[in-house]
């Protein structure tokens, strides 16, 4: 899972594609899997992060991101 280049975001977690003039927020821990995601952080190393700053149960997080997956895709800002 890869952000497009061209995807802005912020420390605050707001997101902005240039291409469409879409913009989205997210929440803490989508900031935190989103800045990762931005410095090229393969997932298993985002999975880590999160379990160790949140409290969430493996399966659950697991579940989440996908869903999460799906969203940014659906989004169109993933790379293909």
């Amino acid at each position: 899972m890869q952000l497009k280049r061209n995807i802005a975001t912020s420390e605050d977690g707001f997101l902005f594609n240039p291409s469409t003039g879409d913009s989205y927020a997210a929440n803490p821990m989508a900031t935190v899997i989103l800045r990762m995601l931005k410095e090229g952080r393969p997932l298993a190393a985002i999975r880590q992060k999160v379990l160790e700053e949140y409290e969430v149960e493996g399966d659950r997080l697991d579940r989440d991101l996908a869903d999460f997956e799906r969203q940014l895709k659906e989004a169109g800002l993933l790379q293909a």
